[in-house]
């Protein structure tokens, strides 16, 4: 990933969504990055310049004619000075602007302005927002290399409900970053991710699973993405939103799971097996809900398939199998085990009883080791940053 630190522009339209705006500026300062704020003249009928100025830690550029703070051509100015500008939230009337090429006003100005890249999240009434003449200009935007952030199905301002609703702050923010930090690497491979726990029913009601929450197989969808990989999903129950721009596919159990690999398998140069998968199943579910007074249930258990042992054995020349052994005790041996048993190319070994790095955390510490027999420790960071260097050693093996 580039260390440097970015500069984010970000234009606020004058929607009731607006003061969200806040939300997005807090999260890109605590992120590092450098951001600074475009109040369209609407805009000020719902927040203030003080405001943005005091959130982004610097001046906020409202006039298209203005020599401060940016110059006395700020539009050019700060066109050619930011990575990337964001609108959030987009109006349908900024998003008409865009669409004609006017520039009446300093952002769409600076939107005619620039060269980095722009993204969009819309914000308006749900009847506005699926308009012919909206979504006309929104596809009109995106065959110009636009990039939006689909608003949600959600109650508006106005009561009404449909999609117009603002884009989950979090989305945007990271949606931006994969921009930003995209490396096109990966372009033309296509990838199978699998995360998070499967489900082995009991009964109706119950089942045997595990604490997987799934967070570090959504990070190397995320981060494999943005680095132009196609990507394929295959989750067990979690409660996190997939990454944008990958195929998701949610399963319950391993047979589930084995299924959709299989399914997707032939034409994947990749498949990362990040998921938990339960090791055992009982041999026969229960039609109905085993009650308490029928006294204590005796419940016998199978094993279920070993997913990436069956794709070891028919990987064929030129797939990459990379699997996770998430241990408590003996980490090395347990991992260079299954490395070796499963035939694949390399490992990602995490000791769970290292405090901060289980499942439910949003670090890992892990040790990758390859089937040369190299060994590579990286520090507990956040799973992210974990995903992107677990990429790069892909990356050694890909070229």
């Amino acid at each position: 990933m580039n260390d440097l630190k970015k500069t984010i522009f970000i234009g606020v339209a004058g929607s009731i969504a607006a003061y969200k705006a806040c939300d997005i500026i807090r999260e890109f300062v605590k992120r590092q990055m450098d951001v600074h704020v475009v109040m369209t003249p609407d805009s000020h009928n719902f927040i203030t310049e003080t405001t943005l100025a005091a959130l982004s830690r610097n001046p906020v550029a409202t006039d298209l004619f203005s020599s401060q703070p940016y110059g006395p051509i700020p539009h050019c100015e700060i066109a050619q000075k930011m990575d990337v500008l964001l609108v959030a939230p987009a109006t349908a009337n900024t998003i008409a602007k865009f669409a004609h090429g006017f520039a009446d006003e300093i952002l769409s100005a600076i939107f005619l302005a620039t060269s980095s890249p722009v993204l969009i999240a819309p914000a308006m009434n749900p009847n506005m927002y699926s308009h012919p003449m909206v979504q006309e200009n929104i596809n009109k935007l995106e065959k110009a290399g636009v990039i939006f952030i689909n608003p949600i199905q959600a109650e508006v301002a106005c009561g009404q409900k449909g999609p117009g609703h603002l884009a989950p702050v979090d989305r945007i923010c990271d949606r931006v970053e994969d921009i930003l930090h995209s490396k096109k690497s990966f372009k033309g491979r296509s990838f199978i991710i699998t995360a998070g726990p499967t489900r082995e029913f009991i009964d109706p009601v119950r089942f045997i699973s595990n604490r997987s929450s799934g967070k570090m197989g959504y990070a190397l969808a995320r981060a494999a993405q943005r680095r132009g990989a196609k990507v394929t999903l295959i989750s067990g129950p979690v409660a996190i939103a997939p990454p944008d721009g990958v195929d998701f596919l949610p399963v319950n159990s391993a047979e589930e799971m084995l299924a959709e690999v299989k399914r997707a398998f032939s034409v994947a140069d990749v498949v990362i097996m990040a998921a938990a998968v339960a090791d055992f199943r009982p041999i026969a579910m229960r039609n109905t809900k085993i009650k308490k007074e029928e006294g204590i249930p005796e419940i016998r258990l199978e094993s279920t398939t070993d997913i990436l042992t069956d794709l070891g054995r028919v990987k064929g020349k030129g797939k990459i199998l990379i699997g996770f052994a998430a241990e408590d005790r003996d980490l090395i041996e347990n991992a260079q085990r299954k490395l070796n048993l499963k035939c694949l190319d390399f490992i990602v070994a995490n000791d769970i009883s290292v405090q901060g790095t289980g499942f439910d955390s949003e670090a890992n510490q892990v040790t990758i080791i390859h089937n040369s027999g190299e060994k590579i420790s990286l520090p507990r960071e956040d799973k992210l940053l974990i995903a992107e260097k677990i990429l790069d050693e892909l990356e050694c093996i890909l070229h």
